[in-house]
């Protein structure tokens, strides 16, 4: 057996193997849980385009494309014609604020304004 070195700019051929699988998966994972979403792309951190030796645009899985975005390095997404940020918004619930006037003890609490 002979280990062909990888050409410059080119990660580690398992590296990518394993990247490919993680986005195979999460890509059917998401098709899975939005049927009305067509993901078209994986979203990730510029740095991790390099490093991984791929290009912006470049189709990795069928119908798939790699698009740099301002993502954390590490991490993907998954980009998709679907709006995710209208169902979250309808998860979010009301915060208020709520200001004590009595400590555990019973005594009252001097009221400051900020």
């Amino acid at each position: 057996m002979i280990a062909v070195p990888c050409p410059p700019g080119m990660a580690d051929t398992s590296k990518i193997a394993k990247n490919l699988e993680r986005f195979a998966q999460a890509i059917a994972a998401h098709d899975r849980e939005n049927p009305t979403h067509t993901a078209w792309g994986i979203g990730l951190a510029h740095f991790d385009l390099e490093r991984l030796g791929l290009e912006e645009g470049e189709e990795i899985l069928p119908g798939i494309v790699i698009q740099a975005d301002n993502g954390v390095t590490g991490n993907f997404r998954v980009l998709c014609d679907g709006q995710h940020d209208g169902e979250r918004e309808a998860e979010e619930t009301e915060v208020v604020e709520a200001v004590a006037t009595t400590t555990v003890g019973g005594d009252r609490v001097e009221q400051r304004s900020f």
